[in-house]
């Protein structure tokens, strides 16, 4: 059989309407994060507002129970425990759920106020993102280096694909610089702050409070954090470099090499959209690459892992 890595999708994947079709599956996994957040989520989900959904506060839990929804799902019509997991970001915490690290209760109420504490660290339109195509890793850091103000590499998502964030003029020096250095586009991000760079220190100080009063135990499945890039599983440590996650940047081509180095053959995108999947395909050819985010394509899933 196919060893087997589940990852858990970020911010973006996110949309009015998402998992229709799964409404009954997903009701109770809805339901008990509804009750920790005292509003509707599921309404929020299929009716919006689209603006509302996409306020971070808003985005961060709804994804959280989307993917937890799909991975118990998941496992209650017989997929196979991965061997590993990882999320992308805020997709960790929905991959240290599934790993038994964090109650699905406890996740819900930390994304929640994570979102909150991200949105409010940089008062809006003063930062962003912006993604870098067609540039190395080492290429965009020496751009961000060479520029006043803040601007940092946040996320290394495949290789040719890096994405800065910072203050939002220097920003707009970078994505030109990169530009100039050869890179084939710098493209905005439509997000309302400058996650994972150091502007974020402030919230992740504050975060580390929240998580300080959460109980995190040890992994039942090995889990990858975007920190590093490594296996973690002692507690302590899972919950440091969830604080440091916040304002350090996302190392995903490193975090799926790091999977498929282990002999992992098959990996599953367990969330709404297929970001992670376009990811995982473009980083290491070597694995098959699948995503679970409709009961059509569950369905198609449990097909392949019974061959």
């Amino acid at each position: 059989m196919s060893k087997l890595a589940y990852v858990f999708p970020g911010q973006g994947s996110q949309k009015v309407g998402m998992l229709e079709d799964a409404k009954t599956a997903l009701a109770p996994t809805f339901a008990e994060a509804s009750a920790v957040l005292d509003y509707d989520l599921w309404a929020l989900v299929q009716d919006g507002p689209a603006e509302k959904l996409d306020q971070t506060e808003f985005t961060q839990p709804a994804l959280l129970a989307a993917s937890v929804g799909l991975w118990r799902l998941a496992l209650e019509k017989g997929t196979p425990v991965p061997e590993v997991v990882a999320g992308h970001s805020l997709g960790e915490y929905s991959a240290l759920v599934a790993a038994s690290v964090l109650q699905f209760s406890d996740a819900v109420s930390l994304v929640s106020k994570r979102g909150r504490l991200m949105q409010n660290a940089v008062p809006v339109g003063e930062g962003g993102m912006a993604a870098v195509l067609g540039l190395g890793d080492e290429e965009v850091k020496a751009v961000c280096s060479e520029c006043s103000g803040v601007v940092e590499a946040a996320n290394f998502n495949t290789p040719g694909q890096v994405v800065i964030a910072g203050q939002t003029r220097a920003l707009e020096v970078a994505s030109q610089a990169c530009k100039q250095a050869g890179a084939k586009r710098a493209l905005p991000l439509a997000v309302s702050a400058p996650f994972h760079s150091s502007l974020m220190r402030p919230a992740a100080d504050l975060m580390a409070g929240a998580l300080a009063d959460v109980t995190f135990a040890t992994p039942q499945i090995r889990i990858v954090q975007n920190v590093d890039a490594d296996y973690c599983d002692e507690p302590e440590s899972i919950r440091n470099n969830l604080v440091r996650q916040m304002y350090s940047a996302v190392l995903w081509s490193d975090t799926i090499r790091r999977i498929a180095a282990d002999g992992i053959s098959m990996i599953v995108e367990c969330g709404p959209g297929m970001v992670l999947s376009g990811f995982n395909r473009r980083i290491e050819k070597s694995l098959a690459s699948y995503s679970v985010n409709s009961l059509d394509s569950l369905d198609s899933l449990l097909d392949e892992v019974s061959m």
